[in-house]
């Protein structure tokens, strides 16, 4: 399940705390904060991201192959001025 920041809210709705709740990707926002009462804003926060056990970061594979099978359009930018298509269905933006 991902893990939820929320920012607790003054009357004036300056942020005067905030906390994490781990919640069902499903589940409704809060907008209450379940012990005070006090209004919430969900803040959105950084992924949880796996490391290598020798604490790299794991090497993505970004080849057009594989963005063009994961349904991504890349572009390369022309000596013209415009965008040249790579890979993928986007629109032509070439000039």
């Amino acid at each position: 399940m991902p893990m939820y920041v929320y920012d607790v809210l003054d009357d004036e709705g300056a942020v005067c705390g905030s906390f994490e709740i781990i919640q069902k990707i499903t589940a409704e926002p809060l907008t209450r904060h379940p012990e005070t009462g006090q209004v919430l804003r969900m803040r959105m926060s950084a992924p949880f991201v796996a490391k290598k056990n020798n604490g790299e970061m794991p090497k993505a594979d970004i080849s057009d192959r594989r963005l063009g099978k994961l349904g991504f359009t890349k572009y390369k930018k022309s000596p013209k001025g415009g965008y040249d298509r790579v890979v993928g269905d986007g629109p032509d933006l070439g000039k």
